[in-house]
Order: structure tokens, then C-alpha cells, then sequence
């Protein structure tokens, strides 16, 4: 645990060493309900590659604290540029995945200094409210399932139906985003309560708003389906959220991972940490 404030402590996996190398580090954050884990195979090849490596659970997820408050945008990216002083890293390379992706990005915004750049894995560009102009109607659409009380087992064997393609690493950080309990069943770590509140600073937050005062570069990372020329609804609104955030950004980049998952760091590991590697060898972040 991390303490980045006198009321919060922060849960971190370490990877290639405590202390910064003459390598880049970079700090991993989690997608809204999910855990530092789904990022053990990205964190484990970038360690190998010489950079350390922090993967973090957010406020109210996986084994951090889980206040009541402080799930605005504003909070949780301020969240982060704490846990980097505290790290005493200098300058890391931030990824975050959806939620998160828009969580790095209100971060470069506020806080430049704290980071050398942002990479949104398959987020970053999402914004709520043009899909849910009322935030009942998107509270309604998109409340989490309940899954308190299903058995760990059942779980797992959806889990591995649904994602064959994906690596043990992968299939393990995603059950991690559940408790299991003494009779065998689960109960996720972010409660339904903190979960609508997070979001709810999700539906308030407009990430274009802040794409051209972004003084470091932001890589993106979108998945989008093998053939999306026709595409419609969410899928060309990604697109198209992407390709206008490339453009209003000082440096901004991307590289499409067609036919992906939404977990598509969990799912193509090595990969996404092959490419963040080149971007600090030359590359965006360099």
C-alpha cells in the first residue's frame, strides 16, 4: 500500500524494482470496476524490457481504501498525480484503460509536470453524455450486473468461454476483480454504490474540452472491429471521437486494435507493451 493522503492508501503491484531505472517507468491504471491485475502481463514484459512498473487499484477498488467520496474526475486524477510523488517517479508514462483512459487524460491536463505522457487504452475520448443527455436514463443503462453471490467457479467458466483467445494472465486479473468469499462465492471489490457515483463523474466529463491545452503527447489505443467501415452507434462515434482528439492534440497518436476486446491490454499483453516500449525509444514518448 501507497499512502497518497492522510485518508487514502492505495494498492500497488510492483514490477522490475521499486526505484526508477534509466528506463521510462510507467504507472498502470484500471478500467471503472476492474483491478491493477489485468495488467500483469503488460506490467510483466515491460518489466523485462528494463522499465519498473506500478500497476494501482483506484480509490474504492481491489484492495485500496474504498471511501465514500471522491469519485469526481477531478479527484481521481488528482489521485494519481499524489501517488507519483509519492512513488518518486520521475515523469512516468501513464496508461490508463477506459475509466481510466479518461482519468490519464484529466490528469496530463492538470497536471503536465507530473507526467512525460498519457496512453488511452480503448477510452480517453468518452463522453457520456452525448450518448445520455439525462443522467437517469444513463444511471438505468448502464448500472453494473448483480453478481454478488454467484458462484467463483461459474464465474471463471464464462469468463473463459467468453475470452479463449486470451492469456491465463488475463483470465486471472479479470477475476481479481472479485472477492471471493468463505462459501465460494464472489462480491465485487467496487461496490454498486461507489460504482454509480464513479459513474456519474464519468457522465460529467468532457475530454475534448481539454485535448488542446494537453501540453504531453497522448497515445490511444482503440479497439475497433476487424471491418468497421460501415459501422454504426458507438462504434463510429469512437472512430470519430479518436480521430478528432489526434487532431485537436499537440502530439497525439494512435494505433487501432482491430477485432479486440475492450480489455485489449489483458488480451494482447505483449503486444501493447511492445509498443509502449517503442514510443519511449524514439517514439511519442521519448
Amino acid at each position: 500500500m501507497v499512502s497518497v493522503r492522510g485518508d487514502l492508501d492505495l494498492h500497488c503491484v510492483f514490477w522490475g524494482g521499486h526505484t526508477p531505472t534509466e528506463a521510462t517507468p510507467f504507472v498502470l491504471v484500471h478500467g471503472l470496476a476492474s483491478n491493477a491485475r489485468l495488467w500483469d502481463g503488460v506490467a510483466r514484459h515491460l518489466a523485462g524490457l528494463g522499465h519498473a512498473v506500478v500497476a494501482i487499484d483506484q480509490r474504492g477498488h481491489g484492495r485500496s481504501n474504498k471511501p465514500d467520496s471522491g469519485f469526481d474526475m477531478a479527484t481521481v486524477a488528482h489521485d494519481l498525480e499524489l501517488l507519483i510523488a509519492a512513488l518518486g517517479f520521475e515523469r512516468p508514462v501513464v496508461a490508463g484503460q477506459s475509466w481510466g483512459a479518461n482519468v490519464v487524460v484529466e490528469l496530463a491536463h492538470r497536471s503536465p509536470a507530473s507526467v512525460r505522457g498519457v496512453v488511452a487504452v480503448d477510452g480517453g475520448t468518452i463522453h457520456l453524455r452525448r450518448h445520455f443527455p439525462d443522467w437517469n436514463d444513463c444511471a438505468a443503462q448502464l448500472a453494473p450486473p448483480n453478481l454478488l453471490g454467484m458462484a467463483a467457479g461459474r464465474l471463471e467458466s464464462a469468463m473463459r468461454s467468453a475470452h479463449p483467445d486470451w492469456p491465463e494472465e488475463g483470465i486471472a486479473g479479470s477475476l481479481a476483480n472479485m472477492e471471493v468469499l468463505a462459501d465460494g462465492t464472489i462480491r465485487p471489490w467496487l461496490s454498486r454504490e461507489r460504482h454509480m457515483k464513479i459513474l456519474r463523474g464519468l457522465w460529467e466529463h468532457e475530454p475534448e474540452s481539454l485535448f488542446p491545452d494537453i501540453e504531453v503527447p497522448v497515445l490511444f489505443m482503440p479497439a475497433v472491429a476487424d471491418d468497421d467501415r460501415h459501422s454504426r452507434g458507438w462504434a463510429a462515434d469512437k472512430r470519430e471521437a479518436v480521430e478528432r482528439a489526434v487532431r485537436l492534440l499537440r502530439r497525439g497518436g494512435v494505433s487501432w486494435y482491430h477485432g479486440a476486446d475492450h480489455d485489449l491490454h489483458a488480451q494482447h499483453p505483449l503486444r501493447v507493451a511492445q509498443e509502449l516500449h517503442a514510443e519511449t525509444q524514439g517514439g511519442l514518448f521519448s
